[in-house]
């Protein structure tokens, strides 16, 4: 399986538009070579150049119907019943797409992973869980992974 975008190239710098600082909404993805079996996509996104962290997660979201364009632009809450039907997890206190964005004095891009699973089921799942209950449901269900990296810096 592969994962592209058309906003931005893996280890390119991801466009404002995407970013907290901008208008911070998720981009589409792409996915090639989906593997047989495929139910349902997950998506986390996590910043692995978080000071005093091994990494800080932004975004978790899963039940995404197998398609081959997840649109962008996904809404804020729990629950996306418009454009795919989908559930958001709690990231960085909130359940929507929560995009790059660094504190104004780090001035080092930071790397944002986009990682992108392919599995053999929907998860029945709370809306409240986070990145670890996440990770935990979807053990023994993943056929395919696939990750898109993304910079962002302050100007």
């Amino acid at each position: 399986m592969n994962v592209k975008c058309q906003s931005f190239l893996n280890n390119e710098m991801i466009p404002k538009k995407f970013t907290g600082y901008g208008e911070d909404i998720s981009p589409e993805f792409i996915i090639e070579d989906i593997p047989e079996g495929t139910v349902s996509f997950a998506i986390i996104l996590d910043d692995l150049d978080v000071p005093l962290k091994k990494n800080y997660n932004h975004w978790i979201v899963w039940n995404i119907p197998k398609m081959e364009i997840i649109p962008g632009g996904l809404p804020k809450g729990g629950i996306i019943n418009k454009p795919i039907t989908a559930c958001q997890g709690n990231a960085w206190g909130k359940q929507c797409y929560r995009g790059p964005k660094p504190p104004f004095f780090m001035k080092k891009a930071h790397r944002y992973v986009f990682y992108v699973y392919a599995l053999d089921t929907k998860l029945a799942l709370d809306i409240n869980s986070k990145k670890n209950k996440l990770i935990a449901a979807m053990s023994g269900h993943i056929l395919a992974e696939a990750n898109l990296m993304g910079l962002y810096k302050n100007s």
